[in-house]
């Protein structure tokens, strides 16, 4: 018998010292491996934040080639099930959070309240600046007029979840200078003290990967993968009073879409 080891704060695990991979079967021994290991993921025996074992100890426990290993723990990667961290080990991932990408347009924090999770925000930057040219052209005002910038790192369960950098308008939001937006939603807020409310919002979604600040941020690896999030968000009158680019963690994110023959429109999913 051998024990797996594991996170501090998870279970010891404990499973036979060999698999009977079956020699006989068509499928492929790395296949077999995945749907052993792939099972014991769903069913909860391997838990998030486990450790498995060394290649080493996977071969002698599957009684396979390093190949074999590495072709299995490269397909549970790919689905996402599990995270190898150079000079730590292979994990089991962490749940990814869905937000929705159009249907609805209340933002992340409420988007998250809906389905029971608790994000809380910590406010890197809320200040004046001098519009650059993006930021100029995103919000329809000249260059180097006075926006706010806030820049936020959202969290769900105390885990980094996405890194938004938003620019508003002064003239129409000044009161978010003063705003307290560690544990309240910014369109809330703008709602209630600005009555400013998001009509709608074009969006752009890219794969990108962690810089260095980024990746110090978010508790990931330079080069780890994200999900880059552009968008502008509207009035009903057409005057822009949002523009933000949000940096999700790729191991932890993923967006569900909903489409309308009537209604093609790109929502809001972690703009506010």
């Amino acid at each position: 018998m051998y024990s797996m080891m594991t996170n501090p704060n998870a279970s010891s695990i404990t499973y036979p010292s060999q698999f009977p991979v079956d020699r006989t079967s068509l499928l492929p021994y790395y296949s077999q491996i995945t749907e052993n290991l792939r099972k014991r993921i769903e069913l909860g025996e391997l838990k998030p934040g486990d450790q498995l074992p060394g290649e080493p100890e996977l071969c002698r426990s599957y009684q396979v080639s390093r190949t074999v290993i590495r072709q299995a723990l490269q397909e549970l990667t790919y689905e996402g099930l599990i995270v190898r961290r150079k000079g730590k080990g292979t994990f089991v991932a962490q749940p990814k959070i869905s937000e929705g990408f159009i249907q609805s347009i209340n933002g992340l924090y409420s988007d998250m309240r809906e389905r029971g999770q608790v994000l809380t925000s910590k406010v890197l930057v809320q200040t004046l600046r001098p519009a650059s040219i993006a930021v100029a052209g995103a919000l329809n005002i000249p260059f180097n007029t006075p926006v706010i910038e806030i820049q936020r790192l959202r969290y769900i369960q105390n885990d980094p979840l996405v890194l938004v950098i938003g620019f508003f308008p002064v003239d129409l939001c000044s009161s978010l200078l003063q705003a307290d937006l560690r544990f309240q939603s910014l369109y809330e807020f703008l709602e209630k003290n600005a009555n400013l409310v998001i009509d709608h919002t074009h969006s752009m979604i890219e794969a990108t990967s962690a810089r260095f600040e980024e990746a110090e941020l978010l508790q990931v690896e330079v080069g780890s993968p994200l999900l880059k999030l552009q968008a502008v968000s509207y009035l009903a009158d057409g005057r822009p009073v949002e523009y933000y680019t949000a940096m999700h963690r790729g191991d932890r994110s993923r967006f569900e879409i909903t489409t309308s023959r009537n209604n093609l429109v790109s929502q809001n999913p972690g703009g506010e």
